[in-house]
């Protein structure tokens, strides 16, 4: 029983600790990660405070109090992708645009190490999205999924062997198209401007994640600069890809601000689609965020097709300002400042030799 003890205390000082490292503002790839398991994190802390009252007459209650504390932080971080918070998007009846202003995306991170190629392509035939993003694609995965990316007559495709290949392909009018290489070598992103009977700028993005080895100032700093793209454009902006970053964290939300994005997850669950096998405690890496001119019908994460990501899906409609939507919120100083300081950050970091 006294080891048990000391077990229990040991797990919930860790998960103290842990909590405690996720509010530190840096880089550091082995603090960034705990921006992760937020949802896995509270459930052990309020199994550990549990387990501390039940088992440690001594000093139980106070390990349950720091748990408690600890754990009310995670939920503060995750309440908006919870159903308890209110939507910040308002989902369109299917009356309420023209056809022409709609269209179907799916976007899935393909795991380049995944060979079962049929399922993937078998997913694409039911739906037949509009819009369509592949991630992780190397030419093996190109070539196996020629049939149905034919069928799109607007495609840019970079196939590579890193894990960091992407194609997307289109039925969209699409023009000043571009793929580009925004903070990070071999990591590319996909830019273009389409049309929904009106234009709309599109930015895909499936930067590195904080790894051992790899900090975040490269991710932090290519979602930083798509938001500011995103900021200067005249156009509704639709975002979409792996962003290898929760959205929760800091740089997603300076992301949404900062490019005046809604999320039509937030009041209405986590939609996350990794890993593919545990969804319900998953991490919501694959983001979709829209400008206030778009009105999204419906957005769903599919079935598991072979991939660690699982696909997710959504109807949008390109019809203005939807009525019952808050507004983005606003841009501070605080937002720019830090803008400039994940930048600056990033420029350093490459100076190193």
């Amino acid at each position: 029983m006294r080891i048990l003890v000391y077990l229990v205390r040991g797990l919930a000082g860790l998960l103290i600790l842990v909590t405690a490292l996720s509010i530190v503002e840096s880089n550091e790839w082995w603090i960034r990660i705990w921006d992760f398991p937020r949802v896995q994190i509270l459930v052990a802390l309020v199994l550990a405070g549990g387990a501390a009252l039940w088992l440690d007459r001594r000093v139980g209650r106070w390990v349950a109090l720091c748990c408690a504390v600890a754990a009310g932080w995670q939920l503060y971080r995750i309440y908006p992708y919870t159903p308890l918070a209110r939507t910040e998007l308002a989902f369109a009846k299917a009356s309420s645009a023209s056809p022409d202003r709609c269209f179907s995306i799916l976007s899935l991170n393909v795991l380049e190490s995944n060979r079962d190629y049929r399922r993937t392509a078998r997913l694409i035939d039911r739906f037949r999205p509009d819009l369509l993003l592949l991630m992780e694609t190397d030419k093996r995965w190109a070539a196996a999924l020629a049939p149905q990316l034919a069928r799109y007559p607007n495609r840019l495709e970079r196939p590579l062997g890193n894990t960091y290949g992407m194609i997307l392909a289109t039925r969209l009018p699409m023009r000043d198209a571009s793929i580009e290489t925004i903070a990070e070598k071999n990591t590319p992103s996909m830019h273009a401007e389409m049309t929904a009977r009106d234009p709309f700028r599109l930015i895909a993005l499936h930067p590195r994640p904080p790894l051992p080895g790899q900090d975040t100032e490269a991710r932090d700093a290519e979602i930083a600069i798509a938001a500011r793209r995103a900021a200067r454009t005249r156009l509704p902006v639709l975002a979409i890809g792996d962003f290898n970053d929760v959205a929760w964290s800091n740089t997603s939300q300076l992301f949404k601000r900062i490019g005046g994005y809604l999320d039509p997850r937030i009041g209405r669950g986590k939609f996350a689609a990794f890993p593919a096998r545990t969804p319900l405690l998953g991490w919501p890496l694959d983001h979709l965020f829209v400008t206030p001119e778009f009105a999204v019908r419906d957005v769903a994460v599919l079935e598991d097709v072979g991939s660690d990501h699982l696909p997710v899906h959504a109807r949008l409609c390109l019809t203005g300002r939807p009525a019952d939507s808050k507004r983005p919120e606003p841009v501070s100083r605080e937002d720019r400042r830090d803008v400039k300081e994940v930048l600056q950050e990033y420029r350093e970091e490459q100076r190193r030799p």
